[in-house]
């Protein structure tokens, strides 16, 4: 059934409901991420059909070169973001970490859901049950596909070695477990959580040995920016703090043009309506950092949220119920703080990391 732009089925007690195609990666995460996504929104719409339509994306495809080198920025994006645009889907559920800053004309990000844990967590070979990073052998290799994670460890243990490892959750920790080529690796702690894997967590790594990438560990619904009801729908789903957070990271990295093949680290945390960024980049082995933290205050002003409507987007991100000079404020925040970290000197670390990667 079919009534204008929008589609509408009969489910079995011949009820009718708006149906709504909800894009997502083919990995057991991306479902698990998906599935929670789609619990909350048919708990707060009793009168929508929800389909869950999983593909594969060129960064599920390419599993032999790392991620870095591969130098497209939307690797994980780009397959749902074209079934976004052929109105095959109606939203897409991402990790916002895989989202580039600056998204194709015509979408907006919808809804940024709750953070969960943003910090990286070690996950050890089953036969180094209860040692650290700080008490595995020397020489013992780690495995990580991201530049971040490798240089600030590089630097912070200086007597291990690092490799890349590709593949999703399930692939990584089975490369891990059933061969002896690691002794660890690095993964999102977010991510273990969610596919109730905690148990594996042998560590979680503070800002002090290694600071997160921008949006990691919070969700992303991405939606075309003129659905004004489709944004309406989802946008209860933004959690304030988080949006806050993760657009003060976002307007960072922008301002910084760092993406996946140039190691820039985060840190944020709102505390008495103070936001606090720490924002770092380095060089590929971690030797040359810069590393700086501000803060700004995003208590509401005069203009209650409520009159905030306006469709405005900030790094990608619309929250017209979050106040609007909160949402300016975490923006100019993050770019202030890389002009900072530019003023000292991080364009020259980043195009030399830039330049290295690309040679290796």
């Amino acid at each position: 059934m079919e009534e204008g732009p929008y589609k509408y089925i009969r489910d079995g007690n011949g009820k009718v409901r708006r149906l709504i195609r909800m894009g997502t990666r083919k990995s057991q995460l991306a479902r698990i991420q998906t599935d929670s996504v789609a619990d909350k929104l048919k708990e707060l719409n009793s009168d929508i059909h929800l389909e869950i339509v999983a593909m594969s994306t060129i960064g599920d495809k390419i599993l032999d070169t790392a991620l870095s080198k591969i130098g497209e920025k939307s690797l994980f994006t780009k397959e749902l973001e074209n079934a976004l645009e052929r109105n095959e889907v109606d939203l897409v559920v991402h990790s916002l970490k895989d989202l580039p800053t600056t998204l194709p004309p015509g979408f907006t990000i919808g809804a940024v859901l709750k953070r969960e844990n943003p910090h990286d967590a070690v996950v050890l070979h089953p036969k180094h049950a209860g040692k650290t990073l700080d008490t595995l052998p020397d020489r013992s290799v780690i495995g990580t596909s991201s530049l971040r994670r490798a240089a600030q460890l590089k630097k912070r243990f200086p007597h291990l070695e690092f490799k890349d490892i590709r593949g999703n959750l399930n692939t990584r920790l089975k490369k891990l477990d059933e061969k002896d080529d690691f002794a660890a690796i690095i993964l999102a702690a977010a991510g273990l959580k969610r596919m109730s894997w905690e148990n594996r967590i042998s560590q979680i790594l503070g800002p002090e040995d290694c600071m997160y990438a921008v949006g990691q560990g919070a969700l992303a619904v991405e939606v075309r920016a003129r659905d004004a009801d489709i944004l309406e729908m989802v946008s209860v789903l933004h959690d304030p703090d988080t949006v806050l957070r993760c657009i003060a990271e976002r307007a960072f990295l922008r301002h910084l043009e760092g993406g996946c093949s140039v190691p820039v680290a985060v840190h944020t945390q709102i505390k008495d309506s103070q936001l606090y960024l720490t924002g770092a980049v380095y060089s590929l082995d971690g030797a040359d950092s810069l590393k700086e933290t501000m803060q700004t205050s995003v208590a509401a002003g005069d203009k209650s949220s409520e009159e905030v409507d306006e469709q405005f987007q900030r790094v990608g991100v619309t929250a017209s119920k979050i106040a609007g000079d909160a949402q300016d404020r975490a923006e100019q925040l993050g770019v202030d703080l890389a002009n900072l970290l530019l003023s000292k000197g991080a364009k020259e670390i980043l195009t030399v990391a830039r330049q290295l990667n690309d040679a290796r």
